[in-house]
């Protein structure tokens, strides 16, 4: 047992954790905003890897794509940015971490933050993947809601540990570990859950043909009601 605390003291106090110590703190305080956007780019990217392995699970014929993955995470570098952002607005004016702030902050997370991370997350990838403006309205239309449903069913109870315990650094690392199931979800819902796009309805030319036809026939009646008065 001696022996064993000795040996854990010596591992605590070598250089290996001091550096890491010193990392991770010129992580979390200098470089915050770049952290947070390679942690959430960099486990968009392996939800999404686990997503299309299992797909090639039951469909060994699959093939892996890459750039699917890499959208993915360009999808996490901007819903990255804007959870930074949020955290830092959220403690300035709803300072605090007692369990009635937590639920606070929790509640206006839900309601504000989670639509518009969603909403930055299909964005960014209808850029990426150059969707029309019709690809994407639908898609968010069709896919947005289930992804709104599972973050009420997932982050409420998470997000209260996050607002109560943690400090405000390590805040964006907490939301993308507990996603990281979330991001396998997300993926799954982007990229095997079909949408039908609903094609042009031929209804504005068959109306102008018809407004067409029938002040022709008008102007025709009337030609002949004329025609018929001068005789």
């Amino acid at each position: 047992m001696k022996i064993s605390h000795h040996m854990l003291s010596r591992f605590i106090n070598s250089s290996f954790v001091t550096k890491m110590r010193s990392g991770t703190r010129y992580m979390f305080q200098r470089h915050l905003l770049l952290t947070n956007i390679g942690i959430s780019a960099g486990l968009s990217a392996t939800g999404d890897c686990i997503e299309q392995n299992y797909e090639k699970y039951k469909d060994p014929e699959r093939k892996y794509e890459v750039r699917r993955t890499l959208n993915m995470s360009g999808a996490g570098v901007t819903t990255g940015v804007v959870c930074h952002y949020w955290y830092i607005w959220l403690d300035k004016y709803v300072p605090g971490r007692t369990f009635k702030i937590a639920m606070k902050k929790m509640l206006l997370d839900q309601v504000i933050n989670s639509p518009i991370t969603i909403a930055t997350f299909f964005i960014t990838l209808a850029v990426l993947e150059k969707s029309s403006a019709q690809e994407f309205i639908q898609e968010l239309r069709a896919k947005s809601w289930r992804l709104y449903l599972a973050e009420w069913v997932i982050w409420p109870p998470a997000q209260l540990i996050n607002f109560f315990w943690l400090p405000l650094k390590y805040r964006v690392l907490y939301d993308n570990t507990i996603s990281m199931c979330y991001d396998v979800y997300t993926s799954y819902v982007k990229h095997e859950i079909p949408i039908e796009l609903e094609e042009p309805k031929p209804t504005t030319l068959h109306g102008v043909e018809s407004a067409a036809h029938r002040l022709s026939s008008s102007l025709g009646e009337a030609n002949l009601t004329t025609t018929t008065v001068n005789l």
